[in-house]
């Protein structure tokens, strides 16, 4: 993927900015912010813990590498994003987010795929000049 495209490497930055918020988000509710002095192990449970842990590493990682452009930064997004969506709307009791959180989730989902649909069509435009 060629995410060096000027209109294209803005829209990454932006999806990247995105990325890297939800990911602090859930490191905050990793850390406890807010619960007071509740461990947030025991309101998540362990397995919710580490599922959100995971979610939130890859959310930054993924920020990180939509930030340098590397096209490895889009798939760990799409993979963290879409493995979340498909846990939470399987019902499982150890992921959980709001309506706004599960809009933002699908929101960025879709923008990393159309940023993947841009970076084709500019592929195949310069490649019929």
């Amino acid at each position: 993927m060629d995410f060096n495209a000027r209109p294209i490497g803005i829209y990454i930055r932006i999806v990247a900015i995105i990325s890297l918020l939800l990911g602090l988000n859930d490191a905050a509710r990793l850390l406890g912010v807010n619960l007071g002095a509740v461990s947030p192990i025991a309101t998540m449970g362990m397995t919710g813990f580490v599922y959100l842990a995971i979610f939130a590493l890859s959310r930054l990682f993924a920020a990180v590498g939509l930030w340098i452009k590397a096209s490895w930064g889009a798939v760990l997004l799409v993979g963290a994003t879409g493995v979340e969506l498909v846990l939470y709307l399987i019902g499982s009791p150890d992921v959980e987010m709001t309506a706004i959180g599960f809009a933002v989730r699908l929101v960025l989902l879709s923008s990393i795929l159309i940023i993947f649909v841009l970076s084709i069509r500019n592929t195949r435009a310069r490649a019929a000049d």
